[in-house]
């Protein structure tokens, strides 16, 4: 058996600026359930997990926290980002970045359209 090295970074936030997108993910999710909250709110909770995230706004908002409800909401915000990965643009040298991991053959399948090769 041969070991290789491995190298993994979130592209989210290195080579890719999605924290806006991000945010309308969550917004509209909460909004899908019933919790109304500015996005000011919703900014400074990004980069947490998503766990974390949704604990942390419940909390906030003095809603029912439920482990469906955490999970229906991480869906919701899945669902919702899909519908904005197309505007995501990559940071300065995102595209030269990604272009060097492909080269090296490092396998990314969920690179946003904006640096896909």
């Amino acid at each position: 058996m041969t070991i290789r090295p491995v190298f993994i970074f979130d592209l989210d936030g290195t080579l890719v600026d999605s924290v806006y997108e991000h945010v309308l993910a969550w917004q509209e999710a909460l909004t899908a359930e019933g919790i109304d909250l500015s996005v000011w709110r919703i900014h400074r909770k990004i980069g947490m997990s998503g766990g974390l995230f949704t604990n942390q706004l419940l909390r906030e908002t003095t809603q029912e926290i439920s482990p469906e409800r955490i999970e229906r909401l991480g869906r919701l915000h899945a669902q919702a980002y899909q519908k904005f990965r197309g505007r995501i643009r990559p940071l300065p040298g995102g595209s030269f970045v990604k272009r060097q991991l492909d080269e090296l053959a490092v396998f990314d399948a969920e690179s946003p359209p904006c640096i896909r090769s």
